[in-house]
Formats: structure tokens, C-alpha cells, sequence
């Protein structure tokens, strides 16, 4: 059993957490804006999804591995350990002579940035209780908006002035610090006890994810006999996983933990959220300055609304819990979801992007109740023991979201396209698309514009049942009625029916 909680203090603890999270959530920012200039000095351009994908995939299918880890010896070496390879990465990323090798030396860091969002979370669970974490985690909500607003700034400023090495670079001082802050503010003692890993489940679950994802992502531009492989690949890993997992003395993944109502529940509106809010990001600015005509900056400003509603709500809960309940903050804060996504049916090329703005702000808002109180729940309803694995299952189920969600969503827009836009037509659109000025050039002819209006309004159609099935699924959570029991103890109870 952990004493984490009796002797760290706390207050140092967040603010590293802090540090070393924004370390990771920049890394997307900051290096999207810096790739431009890195794809002219390495060349090989064709290669430069995978520079973002082998992050991706790294970080993804490693989440839940680092939770069981933590289980086993403690958050503390967990986290360092991860903090560590990651930084071994950054340095290496830095030093890349072509795009093979920082694909490479990108795929290391990713391995280590795997235990960092986990782990800090399930050590905010360690430390608060379910009514203190609404506050601490909208103090963490705040570290992800700030890096999104940073990143670029930080990106551009770098690149110009510097050398595009340094975007990678700049995470050595603070990991340094993170590491060594981490080493001597946070206590925790953990009974060591035999523990035999579950190599094998490691090897068997990576193999499986890796290769769902890259069906995922390269879907549209793979060829068909590519895809079956994978799918092949997927299907036996995937068998021979859960056979390992029925007979290993220390599963990698509990099939018990994730099979709990509470738990599956949890992860499958999670999993949803994650697919619709992917969706809003990618389509909602292509609508704004495609169809609507504004700029770059308005249609910035529209996703910005997602922002500010996410950490808001995450601030906000627990009043929330204090003042309604646990059950009907979660229900609430779950129908905040499609309730957003419906102003995006009513968007027309005459629409005040003020229109666009309210449903992502609200769908923001909805996403913020529904991550927090879904992760306190299941955190609260395990014992110390299986926490990080717990917490890491979220995490993975919003991951696989995002992959899920931009390859369901895309291929809709592009069913769109073709539908409406024929022959021809749907070639000009593409060729319009891909050029650096398209979406401008796109808003300034009507026959185009139309096209690509109807076509996103598929997508939106599709954000919005996503948007139905978060909420049908949050509704599914079990919650105690609370009458005479605390969140905690709620949550705990029908966990274990």
C-alpha cells in the first residue's frame, strides 16, 4: 500500500506534475509549426505524417503498460523512468540527419512520454480526493490550453531565431527538473512484493494496437492487400492476447477491471467524446474559412471556445458535485455534448461564426464534466493497487478515439464530396484542398462552396450521433443515488456489483 498521500506535499507535487505535462502537451503544438522547415533542410517529405504517427503510436500503446507498471513498483520510478526515455528521444530528435531517423528517434519518445499522462494523473488520484480533484484538474486543463496557444508561438519564434533542433531541445532543462523534483518531493512507499511481469501480454497487446492504428491512419492510402495483412495481424495478436491475459498470474491488463460496468461504461463515453471532439477540431475550421469565408484567425478562435468551455467545467465540477451530485453533474455535463454539436447542423454560408463558436464552447464545457468525473469514478472505485491501470484505460480509450474518429469522419467528408460533387467537379475540389490558399479560394466560388458545404454537413451529422452515443453511454455510468453516502463510496459500491 502506498502512503503517497500522508507524505508528499502536495502543492510542490501539482506544480511539477504541471511542468512535466506541458512538456508533453506542447510537443504536438510546438513541432507541427516547426516541420515545414525541418521537411526542407532533411528532405523526404513523403515521410512527413510518420513524424506525428510514430509519436502517436508510441505514446498510445504504451499508456496502459506504464499503468500496470505503476501498480507493480510505485508511480514515482514509473514516471521517471518514462520522463527519462523521453528526454533520450528529444536529444536523439534533435540530432536526426534525415527524416528516417527522427521517425525513429520520434517512436522513443514517444515510448517515454506513454507514462507521463497516466501516471501524473493516477498520482493527482493518490493525493485528492474525489470532491478536491475538480480543482487540481482544471488546473491540469489549463496547462493543455496554454501549450495549444504557446506551441505555435513558441514553434515559429524557435525555427526563426534559432535552430529547429532547440523545439526538441528545450525539453532537456525542464525534464531535468521535472526528474529530479519528482526524486526528492514525492513520497511514497510501496509493499514490495513478487511480481512477475506480463512480457508476453506487453509484446502481444503493442503488436495489436500498432497495427489497428495503422489501419486507422492509413486507411484511405494503403493498398488493400497492406490493409488485410494488418487486419490479420490485428485479429490473431488480438486472440492470443486474451488468452495470455486469462492465464497470466499478473495480467498486463485486468479483463476483470475493464470488464466492470463502471469501468467499460466509462471507457466506451470516453472513447465516443474522444471521436466527436477529433471531429469538431479538423472540420470546424475547414468551415469556417471554406464555406464561411473568415479567416484563419476567426476559425482559430471558434476551436479556442473548446478550450475555454473544457477547463472551465473541469474548475467548475467540484461545486458542481457539492451542490447537485456526482449523478447529476455527470448526466448534465453529458448532454452539454450533443446539445453543442446541434448548433453545428444549423451552420449556413450566411452563419455568424459566433454560431460555430457556442457549439464548440459547449461541447468543451460538456467534455470537461464528462472526462473528470468519468476518471474520479473509476479511480475512486479500485484500490491503490490498480489505480494506474485503471486511470491508463481512459487515456487509451480517448487515444484510440481520436485515431477512430478522424478516420471514421474523413472518410465521411470524402462520401460527401463524391456524392455531391461529380466527376470532375470532385477532382477541382480536391485540387482546390491541397493547395496552400484552397480553403480562401474555395469560399470565393459559390458552385464549390456549396459542394463543400453539404459534403461537411455529413461530417457534422456525424459528430452529432457520435455526440447522441457519448451521451447515451455517460447515462449508462453507474452512479450511487448518494442519499447518505459520499461520491466516493457511491462510486466504490456499484463498481463491485
Amino acid at each position: 500500500m502506498s502512503t503517497t498521500a500522508q507524505r508528499s506535499n502536495r502543492a510542490l507535487v501539482v506544480a511539477i506534475i504541471m511542468l512535466a505535462t506541458f512538456m508533453v502537451a506542447i510537443e504536438a503544438t510546438i513541432v507541427a509549426t516547426a516541420m515545414p522547415k525541418i521537411v526542407g533542410q532533411l528532405g523526404g517529405f513523403t515521410y512527413y505524417s510518420w513524424v506525428f504517427s510514430a509519436f502517436l503510436l508510441a505514446q498510445s500503446t504504451t499508456t496502459v503498460i506504464y499503468g500496470k507498471l505503476s501498480d507493480i513498483f510505485g508511480r514515482k520510478p514509473v514516471l521517471i523512468a518514462g520522463i527519462l526515455i523521453f528526454l533520450v528521444g528529444s536529444l536523439f530528435c534533435g540530432l536526426a540527419w534525415s527524416m528516417a531517423s527522427l521517425i525513429v528517434f520520434r517512436l522513443l519518445q514517444g515510448l517515454g512520454a506513454g507514462a507521463i499522462q497516466p501516471v501524473t494523473m493516477t498520482i493527482i488520484g493518490d493525493l485528492f480526493t474525489l470532491e478536491e480533484r475538480g480543482r487540481v484538474q482544471g488546473i491540469m486543463a489549463t496547462v493543455w490550453a496554454t501549450s495549444a496557444v504557446v506551441g505555435p508561438l513558441a514553434g515559429g519564434v524557435i525555427v526563426d531565431t534559432i535552430s529547429w533542433a532547440w523545439i526538441f531541445w528545450i525539453n532537456l532543462p525542464i525534464g531535468i527538473v521535472s526528474i529530479a523534483a519528482f526524486a526528492f518531493f514525492l513520497k511514497e512507499s510501496v509493499a514490495h512484493k513478487q511480481a512477475k511481469i506480463d512480457y508476453l501480454g506487453a509484446i502481444l497487446f503493442s503488436i495489436a494496437v500498432i497495427a489497428l492504428l495503422v489501419i486507422l491512419t492509413e486507411a484511405a492510402d494503403a493498398k488493400a492487400w497492406v490493409l488485410a495483412l494488418l487486419a490479420l495481424v490485428f485479429v490473431v495478436a488480438a486472440v492470443l492476447f486474451l488468452r495470455q491475459e486469462k492465464r497470466a498470474a499478473e495480467p498486463i491488463i485486468s479483463i476483470a477491471l475493464w470488464s466492470r460496468r463502471l469501468v467499460a461504461t466509462s471507457n466506451a463515453a470516453t472513447l465516443l467524446a474522444g471521436m466527436a471532439l477529433i471531429g469538431l477540431s479538423t472540420v470546424l475550421p475547414m468551415y469556417v474559412q471554406g464555406v464561411l469565408g473568415r479567416s484563419s484567425i476567426v476559425a482559430g478562435f471558434t476551436l479556442t471556445m473548446l478550450v475555454v468551455g473544457w477547463p472551465l467545467a473541469v474548475m467548475l465540477s467540484s461545486r458542481f458535485f457539492k451542490a447537485f451530485g456526482i449523478r447529476r453533474t455527470l448526466r448534465v455535463g453529458s448532454l452539454m455534448f450533443p446539445f453543442g454539436a446541434s448548433f453545428l447542423l444549423f451552420l449556413t454560408p450566411d452563419s455568424h461564426p459566433a454560431l460555430a463558436g457556442a457549439g464548440s464552447f459547449f461541447m468543451g464545457f460538456g467534455m470537461g464534466l464528462i472526462s473528470l468525473t468519468s476518471i474520479a469514478l473509476v479511480q475512486d472505485s479500485v484500490e491503490w493497487s490498480m489505480r494506474g491501470s485503471a486511470t491508463a484505460s481512459i487515456i487509451f480509450a480517448r487515444s484510440l478515439g481520436n485515431t477512430l474518429g478522424a478516420t471514421v469522419l474523413g472518410a465521411i467528408l470524402n462520401a460527401g464530396i463524391s456524392h455531391y460533387a461529380a466527376g470532375d467537379a470532385a477532382s477541382s475540389l480536391h485540387d482546390v484542398l491541397n493547395q496552400p490558399t484552397g480553403l480562401s479560394e474555395l469560399a470565393a466560388d459559390p458552385t464549390i462552396r456549396a459542394v463543400f458545404d453539404a459534403s461537411l454537413h455529413w461530417t457534422f451529422w456525424g459528430v452529432a450521433v457520435v455526440a447522441v452515443l457519448t451521451f447515451l453511454s455517460a447515462w449508462l455510468i453507474p452512479v450511487g443515488r448518494e442519499h447518505g453516502r459520499t461520491p466516493v463510496a457511491a462510486a466504490a459500491s456499484e463498481a463491485s456489483q
